[in-house]
């Protein structure tokens, strides 16, 4: 097969956008490689927006390689912290008090404190509070654009 210079021309587009492709998917350069240690809850700084507190835990790479990233999130009763959404990154949830809704693909689930639920890349998936009083979970987020 012979590529002609309208073969290299066509080309030329895909050439030019490949490099912000790549780029838009990694994971940014400057991420840093976690160590072990201790996260204790009453040194993590708290930030509240429209009701919603969270607090960032770590995020990061292991030295696996695998991007990570945990906070904890209190809501208020009847709320959600945004629509639901997708993301190559899966997460899972840690019920720590309250009751929470999470529905992944059109799948709806009720739990309480101590129960876990899971989104797999690319799910669709969002969490509210459907009691009368605030319910408190972990999130930690595990893959590509994690620690982004």
């Amino acid at each position: 097969m012979e590529i002609t210079r309208r073969d290299l021309g066509a080309l030329v587009p895909a050439l030019l956008v490949a490099p912000r492709i790549l780029r838009d998917t990694a994971e940014p350069v400057d991420v840093p490689t976690l160590a072990f240690g201790a996260f204790p809850y009453d040194k993590i700084p708290m930030h509240v927006s429209n009701g919603t507190e969270s607090r960032p835990v770590f995020k990061g790479k292991l030295p696996t390689g695998e991007a990570v990233e945990v906070h904890e999130t209190t809501l208020p009763p009847g709320s959600a912290p945004h629509p639901p959404h997708r993301h190559e990154h899966s997460e899972m949830w840690l019920v720590r008090e309250g009751t929470v809704e999470f529905t992944v693909n059109g799948n709806s689930f009720r739990v309480g404190p101590g129960s876990v639920g899971l989104a797999t890349s690319n799910d669709l998936h969002g969490i509210r509070n459907p009691g009368d009083v605030p319910a408190a979970y972990f999130v930690v987020a595990v893959g590509p654009g994690a620690a982004g």
